[in-house]
């Protein structure tokens, strides 16, 4: 029963890999996409779209938390704000 189960959901999970869909773009920017992925060194327009979302997410997150990077200083001694003696 077990194995069937597994199976079952390793099937279930490549089909869902393998979905694909299309979409509709202007002529100028599947060319301009083509030239991205040779840029990229992309095997396929999807790995280079992919990988404008990461750079894009990356982007995001880095504005959100690092907007204090390169002003923080380490706390020292003095930083405390309590008596400890």
């Amino acid at each position: 029963m077990y194995i069937y189960l597994l199976v079952y959901i390793v099937r279930l999970w490549c089909s869902t890999l393998n979905e694909t869909t299309t979409i509709r773009v202007s002529k100028k920017t599947a060319e301009a996409l083509e030239h991205l992925r040779e840029k990229l060194d992309a095997e396929s327009l999807d790995e280079a779209i992919q990988s404008l979302i990461k750079k894009q997410r990356k982007t995001v997150l880095e504005k959100a938390f690092g907007a204090d990077r390169d002003r923080i200083k380490p706390f020292s001694e003095k930083d405390r704000g309590e008596d400890r003696n």
